[in-house]
């Protein structure tokens, strides 16, 4: 905070120099608004505020006091200034001390003794003054107990003026640290004091002669009085006639030396001439000096000679100093001017500013240059602003045809580590996945970060001195301590007002900042009126997440170090509103981008599949949605003073529609691959994991998938993404508070749940209905009658078949994924079950034999595929022996029995499939 007042500055002092108690009169500025302003005075360090009589603010008289310094500084204390300097000093001089019975040639003042010790003033006359040091040196108190000196000097005294005074005690107490030197000095003091006694009368005349010639001119005017008072009216009168004979001694004089008087006349004239030319020689040389001194740039001398000439001939009435002092002010004018165009002038130092400030306040200007030099400061920063923009502008348009400043990032592949997958087949897959993500620029900086990155270090490089220099302007560091205090106070005045003026040019700066900014990268952010102005970018592609993320960098250090001035947040509020907008987009950004990406992620399916019946698309998918989110962590994170990405409504529901996007993205690449053409598949570089059993029957070198084998493997990754993958994506979006993460994970599994679920009907259709539609005309073959045929000897050739093709299904599914093996046999069986189910209801009636046949089939085909049923598929069984007549006999049962065994036996080998699956199943 400043003070009200410029501190006080004591420029002059009369004398310069005396003994303590000399009355000196002091001069200067700011010397206080009045007494009891005036909170303190030292000379040479000496407290000489009790005897200070303030005359005015530019005028202190007091006398000087004992100090220990021989020489120091006159320091003023106010209380509206505070603690002043001094660019004179005085000398304080060893007095010749006066006994109480000494001769003196004046008259010793009579003054109010300043007792150190009471810090008190005591009216004392002077006969009562103490006497002075007689051994003229420097008194060094001891810190002897008194009570000993008293003992060790029984009725003696260490005062001299005493009768029984004791010089030892004297020394003990006074000089007891005094060295021997001194003490030399000390005998040299008193033997010359008993000298000057020893001269006498003479020496005492010597002395005061100018004492005496004062006493004589006044006793003359004393006879003048008497005379003229007791004996003007008596004639012959004694001082009468002598006035007579020296009237015309001169007369005759005058008479007889005219011509020589008249030519000493002249000489004298023509001598003082000479005199006043050589005595004012400072006034008349002036005006040359200040061009030459102007010339060299040495504007100090050029104010400190104009300082000098004012306080001397600036009210003289002398028509030849007004003469030359009105030629000292025109060429004082000229260089005012000259220092309020260099002050102008940009670009140019904090230091030269301050300096020419200084100047112009040293030579009272009018107005207020420091102010006007914070105006075109400012305007210099503004137009550096505008031509940065305008410099890269020009520059996008004469080069925009020679590159692409951008990211190489449609290429972009990310590193691939497909968990359980064998040696083999990553032999097999060969460089396909072993290009890592290029974090690189690939290309130059794009010209709209080279500008943001251009224009923020611009303003770091300007508002700094531009804040200071304000700052200094409102303490009052920029105006020199010459200055005059009117002008200190008009200035102080002026302050107030002139905040909110510099609020609003720092206001304009950070919002030109801003808008130049936002013209730069969010076009669509400005309004249409400042679009020419602030905007002008005529480019198509936007900048990538990365590109903005850096640029976010930028802001937020330059933000820091905007902060790092102490400039107060409301004005840096515009800053944090672009950053979080330009967060906001950069967020947006990202997630479409992801999104491309995640397009492109089918045109990599290689449908290379590990183990668990997976290709590498799930893990490519999850790591590309990682990679983004990892690149958005600084983005996301909350600086001091920053808020949340997601704090308003519109975001939140914006990047959870991205998102799911996103999901819905890849859940449609899935689909496409899943009804791919077989002639747009490329299976050149299939393999299979050796360590899996035996796939698709037998594998040769060359083969293709089929549509059916390429749903199975979409199946089995949409598996792995319900349980896996979109679990861990909605672990990724919370860890970065992405907001609507149960809706994204709801409506995400919604659609994949459903591209399943088509998916799988699609190939249960394709696999169920050739077995269903083979049954029908199976039984029938041979025109089989139920109601005539022979006695059963084993199950017929048409189950077998759909026992073949229902084990040619569960070898397809099980070497794409052995958990899609229990799903997809039980959706077969159970439609082979309800068709044979259906079948035996329409039958109108069973012979005997027929019956058995019936039971026969249906049970061997129940028991067979027990490990998949269904209570759907076991309801159908049911129904089906339900529409069969009971077996009476238990030859019947027997036969049935033993037939089933002889089926069972017969066709081991091929249901041994069933059997791994029950066993496996019983194991989990």
């Amino acid at each position: 905070m400043s003070r009200s007042r410029q501190p006080p500055l004591v420029t002059g002092i009369s004398p310069n120099e005396g003994i303590p108690w000399t009355k000196v009169t002091i001069r200067g500025e700011n010397l206080g608004t009045g007494p009891t302003d005036l909170i303190g005075l030292t000379i040479c360090g000496h407290n000489c505020l009790l005897t200070a009589e303030w005359m005015s603010a530019s005028k202190i008289v007091c006398r000087v006091g004992q100090a220990k310094n021989d020489k120091g500084d006159i320091i003023v204390t106010t209380k509206s200034g505070g603690k002043g300097t001094s660019t004179v000093s005085f000398k304080l001089l060893k007095p010749e001390k006066i006994g109480l019975l000494d001769q003196s040639a004046v008259w010793v003042d009579e003054m109010n003794y300043y007792d150190m010790r009471t810090d008190r003033n005591k009216g004392i006359p002077p006969l009562s003054l103490r006497p002075a040091n007689p051994l003229g040196i420097e008194i060094e108190k001891s810190k002897f107990p008194q009570k000993d000196l008293e003992i060790l000097f029984p009725g003696m005294s260490a005062d001299f003026t005493s009768e029984n005074f004791s010089a030892a005690w004297y020394l003990i107490e006074n000089h007891s640290t005094t060295s021997f030197e001194q003490l030399k000095m000390a005998v040299t003091n008193l033997k010359r004091q008993a000298n000057k006694k020893s001269e006498g009368s003479l020496a005492y005349v010597k002395g005061g002669l100018s004492t005496f010639f004062e006493a004589q001119d006044a006793l003359s005017a004393i006879h003048q009085k008497l005379e003229a008072d007791g004996t003007e009216k008596v004639e012959g009168s004694m001082t009468q006639k002598l006035e007579n004979v020296l009237n015309r001694a001169s007369n005759t004089a005058d008479t007889l030396f005219q011509e020589v008087l008249g030519r000493k006349d002249k000489a004298d004239s023509t001598r003082n001439a000479l005199n006043v030319l050589q005595r004012f020689k400072f006034l008349f040389n002036l005006p040359l000096n200040i061009e030459r001194n102007i010339q060299k740039g040495d504007y100090d001398v050029v104010i400190n000679d104009y300082e000098k000439a004012k306080s001397l001939f600036g009210k003289t009435e002398v028509q030849v100093f007004k003469k030359y002092y009105a030629e000292v002010e025109t060429r004082i004018e000229a260089l005012r001017e000259l220092l309020l165009a260099k002050l102008l002038e940009t670009p140019s130092t904090l230091h030269d500013q301050k300096r020419y400030i200084r100047y112009l306040s040293d030579l009272h200007a009018p107005g207020d240059p420091a102010w006007q030099c914070i105006g075109a400061q400012h305007r210099w920063i503004l137009q550096l602003m505008h031509s940065c923009k305008e410099g890269y502008v020009q520059d996008l348009k004469g080069t925009a045809g020679l590159h692409s400043p951008m990211l190489d990032l449609d290429n972009d592949t990310r590193p691939l580590v497909l968990g359980p997958l064998s040696q083999t087949a990553s032999l097999k897959r060969g460089s396909s996945f072993q290009s890592g993500r290029d974090d690189t620029w690939r290309y130059k900086t794009p010209h709209r970060v080279a500008f943001v990155e251009k224009l923020t270090k611009l303003v770091l490089s300007q508002l700094p001195n531009f804040w200071k220099l304000w700052i200094s302007y409102v303490n009052g560091s920029l105006f020199s301590e010459t200055a005059e205090k009117s002008g200190q106070i008009e200035r102080s005045k002026n302050v107030r007002q002139r905040q909110n003026d510099f609020k609003k040019m720092i206001q304009e700066v950070m919002q030109c900042l801003v808008k130049l900014i936002r013209g730069a990268l969010l076009p669509l952010s400005i309004p249409e009126c400042g679009v020419r102005q602030y905007g002008g970018w005529e480019v198509k592609s936007e900048l990538s997440g990365q590109w903005l993320a850096h640029v976010i960098q930028t802001i937020r250090l330059t933000y820091e170090s905007l902060t790092a001035l102490e400039i107060p947040n409301d004005m840096l509020q515009t800053i944090q509103d672009l950053i979080l907008d330009l967060r906001v987009r950069c967020v947006m950004v990202t997630l479409q981008h992801t999104a491309e990406e995640i397009k492109r992620l089918a045109e990599k399916e290689d449908w290379i599949i590990d183990n668990e019946g997976l290709t590498s698309l799930p893990y490519q998918f999850e790591q590309c949605i990682v990679h983004s989110l990892q690149s958005l962590k600084g983005v996301l994170e909350c600086k001091p003073g920053e808020a949340s990405v997601f704090q308003q409504p519109k975001t939140q529901e914006e990047v959870c529609q991205l998102s799911i996007n996103i999901m819905q993205i890849f859940i449609y690449c899935l689909e496409q691959l899943s009804t791919k053409p077989d002639a747009d598949v490329d299976t050149t570089h299939l393999s299979v994991d050796v360590s899996s059993p035996d796939l698709f029957g037998s594998i040769h070198e060359d083969f293709s998938l089929t549509s059916e084998q390429r749903l199975l493997i979409v199946l089995s990754n949409c598996c792995y993404l319900e349980r896996h993958t979109f679990l861990n994506i909605a672990e990724h979006f919370e860890k970065h508070n992405f907001q609507g993460i149960e809706k994204i994970t709801q409506v995400s599994m919604a659609s994949l749940k459903e591209l399943d679920q088509r998916l799988f009907e699609n190939y249960i259709e394709l696999k169920a209905d050739p077995i269903v539609g083979s049954l029908e005309p199976g039984i029938y073959a041979g025109y089989f009658d139920w109601k005539d045929c022979l006695p059963p000897t084993g199950v017929r050739n048409y189950l077998k078949e759909a026992l073949v093709n229902i084990i040619a299904v569960h070898a397809e599914v099980f070497t794409i994924s052995k958990e899609l093996v229990p799903r997809v046999l039980s959706k077969v069986v159970e439609a082979v079950s309800e068709e044979l189910s259906r079948l035996m209801q329409c039958v109108s009636s069973f012979s005997k034999n027929g019956a058995l046949q019936a039971r026969l089939e249906i049970c061997a085909l129940r028991d067979t595929v027990a490990v998949h049923l269904t209570p759907e598929s076991k309801s159908s069984f049911k129904q089906a022996l339900e529409a069969l007549p009971q077996l009476s006999s238990g030859a019947d049962k027997k036969l049935l029995e033993e037939l089933l065994n002889k089926f069972k036996s017969s066709m081991h080998l091929q249901l041994t499939c069933f059997q791994a699956a029950s066993s496996t199943m019983m194991k989990t």
